[in-house]
């Protein structure tokens, strides 16, 4: 199984997923600015992974610090807490970088290299908690795909998105595991094409049929029969339902509807945003316009054009049948089901 992040000899070791599939590279990072550039870069991407990554950066932070002073230890971890701001729409990575604060501010009367050992254990939770958690996702949303089915995903939702296993894919990969006959249709999600370059890479590791195609072909191919099932992940959802992807799904999400197609999205409830109650409430980070004007660092675009490029996108809880979540599938009014997952 892929592991894309985890920590060793005082060391954060990831996957650069920017060179992914001509070159597989293992980065090994021990300062959380070049963390931080990395989660920027998307060389760390994924809302899952990202929230890892930040849970690190805050270790990074206090191993950084090699003196006695705990004041300036405090503030070495202070400091560290900046990572929670490198991408602004994944909720998790403020998740996690929050908790890790919490935590800190209930161990700091502690010496500082009990500190230290304490957040190094805190931050290896959040990584298990996150890989356990995916496979109960793939428990729960495996019984809604069956034999024969084409299932459409879009992005990268895979063990690449998170510490390992995957949300989407790993829907697709408990269904696989349980001896379900099935193929992968890949949407190449440009301007990046995580699809093209990482679903398919990690599908094909683990011989899970997978056909790529274009992000302009997702209509043809359900109106053509090939799709029966859409999962994807999930950056953001506010409490409506209302759910932040990578952009373009929201495009498939209306496609679906209009083929009678279910629309699931697979995501920890560490996604859930208490603080948006609609999908009008979760900012949309917008990127450098080169992602849009170059491929491979080749300008595919007219000199001097004007460039939107945001990130995401939101698809509204109406087109969605289902949130796949740890502790279940929630279906609609997602109001009631949010509501309820939260008492729980």
């Amino acid at each position: 199984m892929i592991k894309t992040i985890y920590f060793e000899d005082n060391k954060v070791k990831y996957i650069d997923q920017t060179l992914l599939p001509g070159e597989y590279k293992l980065i090994s990072c021990t300062d959380v600015k070049k963390l931080e550039t990395a989660i920027k870069t998307l060389a760390i991407r994924g809302a899952p992974a990202i929230g890892v990554a930040g849970a690190y950066g805050i270790v990074l932070g206090a191993l950084s610090y090699k003196g006695n002073s705990k004041d300036e230890f405090f503030h070495a971890i202070k400091e560290a807490e900046n990572i929670k701001n490198a991408r602004p729409t994944a909720v998790n990575l403020m998740w996690a970088v929050e908790r890790m604060m919490g935590y800190f501010d209930s161990i700091k009367n502690k010496s500082i290299e009990q500190i230290k050992n304490e957040l190094i254990l805190e931050a290896e939770r959040i990584r298990k908690e996150d890989a356990e958690i995916n496979r109960k996702m793939g428990q729960y949303g495996h019984p809604l795909i069956s034999t024969g089915d084409g299932v459409l995903t879009h992005c990268n939702a895979g063990a690449l998105a998170t510490s390992e296993y995957g949300t989407a894919l790993g829907v697709i990969r408990a269904a696989v595991e349980a001896g379900k006959k099935i193929r992968v249709y890949s949407d190449e999600t440009r301007p990046l094409l995580q699809g093209a370059r990482l679903t398919t890479w990690e599908l094909k590791q683990d011989g899970i049929p997978v056909t790529l195609i274009c992000d302009n072909m997702a209509g043809i191919s359900m109106r053509r029969g090939l799709i029966q099932k859409v999962i994807v992940g999930a950056d953001r959802i506010a409490m409506n339902g209302d759910t932040a992807n990578k952009i373009g799904t929201y495009q498939v999400a209306v496609l679906a509807k209009e083929n009678n197609i279910p629309f699931y999205v697979a995501a920890p409830i560490s996604t859930f945003d208490p603080k948006a109650k609609t999908g009008d409430g979760i900012p949309i980070e917008e990127r450098d316009e080169n992602e849009v004007t170059h491929i491979g660092g080749k300008r595919i675009a007219t000199e001097g054009i004007d460039v939107f490029n945001p990130a995401f996108d939101v698809t509204p809880a109406k087109y969605i049948s289902g949130i796949i979540t740890e502790k279940g599938v929630l279906r609609p009014p997602y109001e009631k089901s949010i509501k309820d997952l939260y008492a729980i």
